[in-house]
């Protein structure tokens, strides 16, 4: 049976601690006199009140006890109440009829996807863009790992949230207690996002703008202070802010093992060698196309402008370097394809993840050998070690899934009267926790014009790729099945 209050109870501790979050751009309203001041105060206010009373009412009787139902329902519930409650400052900032809008920003945000539907960014309170900046830091390593890290009382039955929250094929604890491993994952989420910080200020990056391209880096979020993005900066910075996206798509494990002094099993890692290969490979193919077709008469900006938008998309972190939507079919093409890959599982990346491509790679490979060898034992390795085939049948089962609702998505969006290009490529960007598409929703433009109800598909399909579908959609059907 779902134990509702539990599930009610952290819910309403989620809004508290978002409360408190809020309280960070309103301090910096007041600091600079701007007039989002009011919104924020009244945003935090109205979270902290509705938290309060929830987490009140709702507290737990006896002791805390969380199952993996509870966890699934906790997890998806944390991020539908995360956007709604993101919205507020939007909404009372730009008025009611930015609600949907208000709601499309806050799920992207929080989700790390970076889509947006501002226009003009610059001409923005830098309160309201450290907001923006800040839900996508909180989303990028997760809400519910942030919880696992300073609420003692999500020890209990935490291992369900960080399944559902981190449902990737290779999940990892890195310490015997989950608590300490979520303490540990943050503290190296913060360690990055202070050396990105600090370097490309010294490279004479504003420090408010550094801070926040920091945020949104490291989240792999792509939420930028400037209208042009990072295209608004010099080569230098562009390169930094890459090597930074590389890493903030990489699985923390392999951080930790780094940290711990132990670099070789960085390039033992199947996965992350199929990473950087999958990067390199594609930034040099663009790069050449952009060579040969004019687009830069230069090779190394070529090169650079390939590989920042290379690991830009890949990634799901979605900053632009230039319009890409303007590039050759070639280019335009691949980037496309590389928006069904993502980075590495363990990562704040989104989409499908190297791990699973790696292994369908296999699953094909296999079949291949089978028609000359029908006999033959054929076991799927990953690193040396053999893999179950209860986890080669869900990997094969969730990209299945993972294509079926990215082509549900493009033909609703279709219906809604969205041209085709624009309705797949904002599918497949949603879904995949990218932020810029092609068409109408590519780089140089926002999502602004899209219908309402277009808008609010794609906050469902952000909040569907964030938690990797089966997260949301198992939680119906175990209902039902306690039901029954």
């Amino acid at each position: 049976m779902l134990n509702l209050r539990c599930v009610a109870f952290f819910l309403g501790n989620l809004l508290l601690g978002l409360a408190a979050a809020m309280l960070v751009p309103a301090g910096t309203a007041w600091y600079l006199g701007e007039g989002e001041l009011s919104a924020f105060a009244s945003s935090a206010g109205l979270a902290a009140a509705a938290g309060a009373l929830v987490s009140f009412w709702f507290r737990p009787r006896q002791g805390i006890s969380l199952s993996r139902l509870d966890g699934f329902v906790l997890v998806t519930g944390a991020w539908f109440v995360a956007s709604f409650a993101g919205a507020l400052p939007y909404v009372l900032t730009k008025g009611g009829d930015f609600a949907v809008n208000g709601l499309f920003e806050a799920a992207s945000g929080f989700t790390a996807t970076g889509a947006s539907v501002l226009p003009d960014v610059e001409s923005e309170a830098q309160s309201l863009l450290l907001w923006r900046a800040l839900t996508q830091w909180l989303g990028g390593m997760g809400i519910i790992v942030l919880a696992l890290a300073i609420l003692p009382n999500l020890a209990v039955g935490g291992m369900e949230l960080l399944s559902a929250e981190m449902p990737g094929p290779t999940q990892e604890k890195l310490t015997p207690r989950i608590a300490q491993t979520a303490k540990l994952l943050w503290g190296i989420y913060v360690l990055l996002t202070a050396s990105e910080t600090a370097i490309l200020t010294l490279l004479g990056m504003p420090l408010f703008d550094a801070l926040a391209h920091s945020f949104t880096t490291l989240a792999t979020g792509g939420f930028s202070t400037r209208n042009a993005s990072l295209g608004a900066y010099g080569g230098g910075i562009q390169w930094v802010v890459t090597v930074f996206m590389v890493l903030g798509a990489t699985n923390f494990a392999l951080h930790y093992r780094l940290l711990r002094g132990k670099p070789g099993q960085l390039f033992r890692d199947t996965e992350f060698r199929a990473y950087i290969a999958i990067l390199t490979g594609a930034a040099l193919l663009i790069g050449l196309n952009l060579l040969s077709s004019g687009v830069s008469g230069d090779f190394v900006e070529a090169i650079r402008l390939g590989a920042f938008q290379v690991v830009s998309i890949m990634t799901c972190t979605g900053f632009a370097s230039a319009d890409f939507d303007a590039w050759p079919g070639f280019s335009r093409a691949l980037l496309l394809a590389l928006m069904f890959v993502g980075g590495c599982a363990g990562s704040t990346t989104g989409s499908i993840k190297v791990v699973r491509i790696v292994l369908a790679a296999k699953v094909q490979l296999r079949a291949i050998k089978r028609l000359l060898a029908p006999n033959a034992v054929l076991p799927i390795r990953l690193g040396g070690q053999p893999v179950p085939d209860t986890i080669v049948n869900a990997v094969i089962s969730f990209i299945a899934l993972y294509i079926i609702t990215f082509a549900a998505g493009g033909l609703l969006l279709l219906f809604l009267g969205v041209d085709g290009e624009s309705a797949f490529s904002a599918s497949a960007t949603c879904l995949g926790t990218i932020g810029p598409g092609l068409g109408e929703v590519g780089p140089a433009r926002t999502f602004l014009e899209l219908p309402t109800a277009a808008k609010l598909v794609l906050s469902l399909e952000m909040i569907l790729g964030r938690l990797e579908l089966y997260t949301v959609l198992i939680v119906p059907l175990l209902l039902r099945l306690r039901r029954a």
